[in-house]
This record gives structure tokens, sequence and C-alpha cells, in this order.
């Protein structure tokens, strides 16, 4: 059982500041890899929740094999997110105040093989045409991905 589900034993759906490491796959023109969540059916970054006694990199690199069947090559920090904005409510009711750990890279090892119970489906979108229906926190990171190769950003979030 994970530690954040073992907290939820105690805690219930309580708000809880939730330590995740994530991260942006890019081609480096700008487009960039995303996944559609099984839970609530949102498009999102990849990645997830930090085990306890876990480091970043070690978490980064299982949830991006155990979501995608990948590892990724030379991943590189991009910032560290938190705040109002990072607010989250899964469709069960949990509450969490995401504290996002964000990486970036161009390129991964392996076949992408989808992990069904999280990830329904992953697809390539422009930065300047994503999906409407994304995860509004992620699309912060996903802006400043964009600033940082040349590339405008442009989308609602929800």
């Amino acid at each position: 059982m994970s530690y954040i589900m073992e907290l939820r034993r105690t805690v219930g759906h309580r708000p809880l500041i939730m330590p995740c490491a994530c991260l942006i796959i890019g081609d480096g023109r700008g487009n960039v890899l995303l996944q559609h969540r099984a839970d609530d059916g949102k498009w999102a970054n990849h990645g997830g929740a930090i085990e306890l006694w876990e480091t970043v990199e070690e978490a980064l690199y299982r949830e991006i094999g155990e979501e995608l069947g990948v590892r990724p090559v030379e991943p590189r920090l991009l910032k560290a997110y938190s705040g109002p904005e990072f607010r989250h409510v899964y469709p069960n009711g949990d509450q969490v105040m995401v504290v996002d750990i964000v990486h970036w890279c161009h390129g991964f090892d392996g076949e992408l093989r989808l992990q069904p119970e999280e990830v329904t489906e992953v697809r390539w979108f422009p930065l300047d045409g994503l999906p409407e229906n994304i995860l509004a926190h992620n699309l912060i990171a996903l802006k400043d991905y964009g600033s940082l190769i040349g590339k405008e950003c442009a989308c609602r979030g929800e």
C-alpha cells in the first residue's frame, strides 16, 4: 500500500500535501506527450506521488516506468511548483495540494506500454494546441517548458 493511501486510512478525504515527481516529455520542437488519465478523464503530464524514503529521481523513474513502461533519457529539473493553484480533488473526494517537482526530457528508452488502471492513452500535442480538458496545474509547468524551448503554450485548462 502506498504512503498516501496509508495516510488516507487515518485522515479520510481531508486535504494532504502530496509531493510528486513529474515529467514533461517533449520533442524539442514544441510538441509534448500527454497522458489521458483513467480516474478523471483529463489530459496530464506524467508522474505521481513520491513514496516514503524515496528520492525524487527514484520516484520519477518508477512512476514513468509504471505508467508508460519507458525510461526517460536525461531528465532535467524544470521547477518545483506549489500553492493554491495546485489543489486537486480526486473523483473519490480525496483532496491534495500537490507539490509538483517537474522535470523535462526529449526522449525515452523502451516501448510505450500503458498502465490501464491509470492511463487510457497517450498522444502528442503541439504546445499551441493543447487539449482543453487538461489539468490546470499541469498547464502552468507546460507554459514554463514552452518558454524554455522558445515556444508559445496556449490552452485554458480546467
